[in-house]
């Protein structure tokens, strides 16, 4: 199967491809150049995804300004930082 341009990837199909990126590369059994090929796919792919991270951030501070909330606010997690570490 031909792997689909990054550009026409969505966020969580890059995440995936990346994720498997990873395994492929952490079990060692790749060619310098496969492993190399991948790597630079990866780089690719993450660069891609911070810039639709940047873009739906500036649409959203579009939103919240048009909306008369000029400033994004951190997210408040519903579950406090003391119960992570109880898994």
């Amino acid at each position: 199967m031909a792997k689909k341009k990054i550009e026409n990837l969505s966020f969580e199909e890059s995440l995936l491809e990346l994720e498997t990126i990873v395994q492929n590369l952490e079990q060692g059994a790749l060619s310098l150049e496969d492993s190399m090929t991948l790597f630079e796919r990866g780089l690719n792919l993450s660069q891609a995804s911070q810039e639709k991270l940047k873009n739906a951030e500036q649409k959203i501070q579009i939103l919240l300004t048009k909306n008369g909330k000029a400033q994004l606010e951190d997210f408040e997690n519903e579950v406090d930082s003391e119960s992570l570490g109880n898994n």
